[in-house]
């Protein structure tokens, strides 16, 4: 991110320290750095600093995903607001589905933090490590992060740029992913670690979805069991760590999304599915506009993680692939697991664009809340895919570069 890419060395080191100070503390550890003003970049590169600053990306990415997952719900109508100004940092333009750099500009240096953060990471790792780089369990986890915070910022920007560039495609971003993933996924087969493996083929499956690399997703789907997980972590010790769309209605004071009219308020009414579920308190009705206040519960607290990637994901990535390729009975297979797992009727479909609409659908429904879903819509709507899935005419269904990046980067118009 230019904003931090052309800060002296000094202060850069500073800005990695503070991204330090949170997670160390939350782990009841003790950060050795007693006299933070008084270190130079350099100070950084010390093997004992590593996981500290693995921990660092970490937090970055929770921070940025938690930003673009509550404003993307409100932007593709897995939530509407409640109230009749701004809702928990959701505008009434982002309401009505419209995304304007000025309002947008946290969620662009937050995506882009996380990136150069954990880039920036590697980068340094590289150099203190050397050869054993290739066989370092922390390496793997830094490389997840660099995967992760590239795969947000491509199936969520408009555009990508990157440190202070030239305005490419958002493919850019998911083209940096893939590579992250591949590198992790060599060093957490080389040392034996298969959960950080796993976790590297998932992320990897889903960036080559954007990627439009529909073999390579589907074999790595395939190669992910249905009950893997991989989450992003949040704290109840301080606020920037909450889980933002948790504490949106947590009534504490904010009680500001519901899922009133949206697909997921009559399907959950109907099927009763625990992956959409809503409730309404007696004692809160209704939001400060008259709008029922149904709240959410896929998250019931503060600290609740907000998941990457999962095996579940996995079997849709097979069910999408299968469908390009005019397997409908394939793809009803593959979304008829997660929904016998979640016992909910089976999905049905009499020709491929029914097919195609029940995988939309699916979709929606498993990824509920984790900032996929206005990636998904985007690159459908690119496709012109068949089926059916929320009508987002007239709203944007991706987010603009931001307002600093504008004014600052001689490389942008």
């Amino acid at each position: 991110m230019r904003g931090l890419e052309i800060l002296p060395a000094r202060m850069k080191a500073i800005a990695i320290v503070a991204l330090l100070v949170a997670p160390l503390a939350l782990a009841g550890c003790q950060d050795s750095i007693t006299d933070v003003g008084s270190l130079e970049d350099a100070d950084l590169d010390d093997e004992a600093a590593l996981q500290s600053i693995v921990n660092g990306m970490g937090r970055e990415l929770s921070i940025a995903l938690g930003h673009l997952a509550l404003t993307g719900a409100a932007v593709s109508r897995e939530v509407v607001g409640t109230g009749s100004q701004t809702n928990f940092g959701i505008t009434l333009g982002q309401r009505e589905g419209i995304l304007e750099p000025v309002e947008t500009e946290e969620h662009w240096n937050t995506a882009q933090s996380a990136r150069w953060t954990a880039e920036d990471g590697v980068r340094r790792m590289r150099a203190l490590l050397g050869d054993g780089f290739a066989s370092s369990e922390l390496a793997a986890r830094a490389l997840l992060y660099v995967g992760f915070a590239n795969r947000l910022l491509g199936e969520n920007m408009c555009f990508a740029v990157i440190d202070g560039g030239q305005e490419q495609p958002a493919a850019a971003f998911l083209s940096r992913a893939e590579a992250a993933f591949t590198e992790s996924l060599a060093i957490a087969e080389r040392i034996g670690s298969p959960d950080l493996a796993l976790a590297a083929r998932a992320g990897r499956a889903s960036a080559r979805v954007g990627l439009g690399d529909w073999a390579g997703a589907r074999s790595d789907a395939e190669a992910v069991p249905i009950g893997f997980e991989h989450a992003a972590t949040y704290s109840d010790r301080e606020l920037e760590q909450y889980n933002p769309i948790y504490w949106a209605n947590a009534g504490l004071p904010y009680r500001n999304l519901s899922v009133w009219s949206t697909f997921y308020d009559a399907y959950f009414a109907l099927t009763g599915d625990p992956r959409v579920r809503w409730t309404i308190d007696p004692a809160h009705p209704e939001g400060d506009t008259g709008i029922p206040l149904q709240v959410e519960q896929k998250y019931t607290g503060r600290n609740q993680p907000i998941r990457l990637v999962t095996g579940r994901e996995m079997r849709l990535i097979v069910a999408e692939a299968r469908l390009r390729a005019g397997d409908v009975t394939g793809a009803l297979d593959a979304i008829n697991e997660l929904r016998l797992l979640a016992g909910v009727e089976p999905a049905t479909a009499e020709d491929l664009p029914e097919a195609w609409t029940a995988l939309k659908r699916e979709r929606g429904i498993e990824l509920w809340l984790e900032g996929r879903r206005l990636g998904d819509l985007h690159r459908w709507i690119a496709e012109a895919a068949p089926g059916e899935a929320e009508d987002m005419s007239g709203r944007d269904t991706c987010f603009p570069i931001g307002t600093t990046e504008l004014d600052t980067n001689p490389n942008l118009p």
